[in-house]
């Protein structure tokens, strides 16, 4: 455990809740069934509790921050229908996600939320221009029980992450109203994120959920790659330790603790084979539809642990990988920005104390917003909107179509990375290019208003869902070469089983073949800076944003430039070419997304 003085956060919560909603998954009625029906405690006559006890476990992750509706694609799920065909979904919205959530625990009196970290971070503007405090705070009124930390949970810091937990006005910003912020009234599980003095974690590594002598043990970790996709002011001090061997050594911490059903929550994750949320992940075989980190993972982490709760990578699954015993064990995550929850059935045995792996059930299932909204979340979105709207309502820009952040190359990237060469070029004349990391676009941008804006106008609030990070914009010099090699690190080294492709300026255009492997997908005679071929041995002189300029995502030669100037943030940078570029009369075309030919 930590060494701190904080006040354990779960002190705060209701002791047990009457909890709401169906159990729609199989249980172990059977099994129960079998035990005598007058079996009653010789003391007070009451009957015995069954054996075997099903504990529904929801889950969720990768929420940031999205308190209302996303807006686009972010907003929709993806249905597999009987006849093979699929449809689309309007999802997502705490207003709805309460709903479902309270309706899904009625009639279950064992009901444990628990999430797979990056609650915040990257959030909307009614979150993130707060420091996420409104997103702790509906957490908070969702009854979350647990969640492991996220990358995102260190994009300010390890003690900005200590306030999230335990309260506290920020320390710059202060308090937004009258009261202190009071922080999350779950922990947050950091097992495998340590001080680098103290070699400690930082926060709780485990939580044991109890009731009526059913005991279920939490571990929780995020992805040991941190640093590679977080700042480094970020993670500065910390240490990030394996998943699977952090896992393991905490499975059997809680075991000496006669703590032996455990789950595992991890933000770490895999890719399914099908997009559809309800997809046939065992189809053909036991994980045969799901590839990633966190297939082998599971495959190592101990047989000890019951079930997986994962993220990060925001897609939906629900598989059976074998632990290193060959037995079958769950494996879940639920997309991202609260467009579905998991409904997991375990079944807890009572003798043995452990869950009745061959009983475990669990399903996917969408947070339509066809439902009736949950007032008290509506309420605390009107509060946060309230203080927002003064600063979130301007009009920074004009578009006459939705402008996607979805593709290879997404109109979205495109169009910032045009931003961010303009702004380079207004700092420094012979700015040649600019490049965007695709992770940092956030979301895409809609023609239809959301609000009372009227169609095709760009708020800052959309902006800031766009780019919420506060990353500046920096300019560096690069050989020919160096630019050569960072975009084949867009294909190989850490990039090589997940590629990430930079966005491009409208200037830079070259082809990505995607029948080959490795640096080789980058086809380098193809390269083209302003119709002309690289030059090895020339000077480019580069924008990108500042995570980017520090190597971040695997881009190590990104952190080799020379020559550095840091400008404004890239929110701002966007915000004044939308300015400059369009107009009420006059509104900005979507890029077409042509800049990089890819071979299939």
């Amino acid at each position: 455990m930590p060494a701190t003085s904080h006040p354990d956060p779960s002190r705060r919560r209701r002791t047990y809740r009457l909890l709401a909603a169906a159990a729609t998954l199989a249980t172990a009625g059977a099994m129960a069934a079998a035990l005598p029906a007058d079996a009653h405690d010789a003391n007070h006559g009451k009957p015995l509790p069954s054996r075997y006890q099903d504990v529904q476990l929801l889950s969720f992750n990768d929420l940031h921050g999205n308190l209302e509706p996303p807006s686009g694609s972010s907003g929709r799920v993806t249905e597999l229908q009987a006849d093979g065909t699929t449809k689309t979904i309007d999802a997502g919205g705490v207003e709805y996600l309460a709903t479902h959530l309270r309706e899904a625990r009625k009639g279950n009196a064992y009901s444990i939320t628990a999430a797979g970290g990056d609650m915040v971070g990257a959030s909307p503007l009614i979150s993130g221009l707060f420091h996420d405090e409104p997103t702790i705070e509906a957490l908070n009124k969702l009854d979350l029980d647990v969640t492991s930390v996220g990358n995102h949970e260190f994009d300010e810091g390890a003690k900005e992450l200590a306030r999230l937990q335990y309260g506290g006005c920020h320390p710059t910003a202060g308090c937004y109203t009258d009261e202190e912020f009071e922080g999350a009234d779950f922990p947050y599980l950091a097992a495998n994120v340590l001080n680098e003095k103290s070699g400690r974690p930082i926060l709780k590594p485990y939580y044991v959920w109890q009731k009526k002598g059913v005991k279920i043990g939490f571990i929780g970790v995020t992805l040991e790659d941190t640093p590679g996709v977080v700042s480094a002011e970020g993670v500065k001090g910390l240490k990030f330790k394996d998943e699977v061997e952090t896992i393991n050594k905490y499975a059997k911490v809680l075991q000496r603790q006669g703590v032996k059903s455990i789950v595992a929550l991890i933000h770490e994750g895999g890719q399914p084979a099908s997009g559809a949320y309800n997809y046939n992940c065992d189809s053909p075989g036991a994980g045969d539809g799901i590839s990633g980190p966190i297939v082998d993972i599971a495959k190592n982490i101990s047989p000890s642990v019951d079930a997986l709760v994962t993220g990060h990578t925001h897609a939906a699954y629900v598989c059976t990988i074998p632990d290193p015993a060959g037995n079958p064990r769950m494996v879940t995550s639920a997309a991202s920005f609260g467009r579905l929850y998991t409904d997991t059935t375990l079944t807890y045995d009572r003798f043995t104390g452990d869950i009745a792996r061959t009983s475990v059930k669990s399903a996917n299932h969408v947070v339509t917003r066809t439902v009736a909204k949950a007032p008290d979340m509506t309420e605390l979105i009107s509060q946060w909107n309230t203080l927002a709207a003064p600063i979130g309502n301007r009009a920074i820009g004009y578009i006459s179509a939705d402008v996607p952040n979805t593709g290879t190359e997404s109109p979205m990237g495109d169009l910032i990375a045009d931003a961010q060469l303009a702004y380079g070029k207004s700092l420094d004349a012979e700015t040649d290019l600019a490049l965007m990391n695709p992770g940092g676009v956030r979301a895409g941008l809609t023609y239809a208003a959301k609000g009372s804006e009227g169609d095709g106008v760009v708020t800052y609030a959309e902006g800031f869902t766009v780019q919420p990070f506060s990353n500046t914009v920096n300019l560096q010099d690069f050989t020919g070469a160096q630019l050569i090699q960072v975009l084949k690190e867009q294909v190989s080294g850490t990039n090589a089983s997940a590629p990430k492709i930079l966005q491009p300026s409208a200037n830079l255009t070259y082809t990505l073949d995607l029948t080959k492997t490795g640096a080789d997908r980058v086809v380098t005679d193809s390269i083209k800076v302003n119709g002309a071929a690289v030059d090895p041995s020339a000077t480019y002189r580069i924008a990108t944003n500042s995570f980017l300029a520090g190597g971040g995502d695997g881009f190590t030669t990104l952190g080799q430039g020379t020559g550095d100037l840091v400008g404004t943030d890239d929110l701002a940078a966007l915000e004044q070419y939308l300015t400059a570029n369009s107009s009420a009369t006059s509104p900005i075309t979507p890029p077409v997304a042509n800049r990089i030919t890819i071979v299939q």
